[in-house]
């Protein structure tokens, strides 16, 4: 999996402690169908995405990284939601840890064909919410599969649970 510069120098200072990145997935859909990636390294699947670079947007991002991944050109069309939290949590084979804040994008194929880039991804292909279900998916994608194939208007984030102690005043 390539590592950019500048998580390579993230790395070299903390080690492999965790480190808390924010990331971007596209939510790619063929009519009732949607774009999943088998990843080589772990071999779970999952949708399309990567962590942000240095001076990237969210939107250049998921473009960026759907291409690399899939060999599609997408538009980001909205903003699916906001995730985060343990499920996100990702240890690697090298002993680093990594914590991902992910906005989705819901995103139209506007040219390429698919093929996988064969270094982090072996297989890209639509699937419906049946055949999904039955893959080895990533611990997040496993936890709200269901939900991707909602169609919703709204983004979608989960409630907040934090509450701040009682008899605590604001400042």
């Amino acid at each position: 999996m390539p590592i950019s510069p500048y998580i390579r120098e993230l790395r070299a200072a903390v080690g492999t402690r965790r480190l808390l990145i924010p990331s971007v997935a596209g939510i790619v859909r063929d009519g009732e169908r949607i774009l999943l990636v088998q990843e080589r390294e772990s071999g779970l699947w999952s949708t399309p995405g990567g962590a942000l670079e240095l001076d990237d947007t969210p939107a250049n991002a998921v473009i960026r990284e759907v291409y690399e991944e899939t060999g599609l050109v997408v538009e980001p069309t909205r903003i699916f939601g906001v995730y985060g939290g343990p499920e996100f949590i990702v240890r690697y084979g090298n002993g680093d840890e990594t914590q991902y804040v992910s906005t989705m994008f819901e995103c139209r194929v506007v040219s390429g064909e698919i093929k996988p880039d064969g270094d982090e991804i072996l297989v890209a292909r639509f699937w419906t919410t049946d055949e999904a279900l039955e893959l080895p998916l990533s611990p997040w994608l496993t936890r709200m599969i269901a939900r991707l194939y909602e169609r919703k208007s709204e983004a979608w984030f989960e409630e907040p649970t934090w509450q701040p102690p009682q008899g605590s005043r604001a400042r």
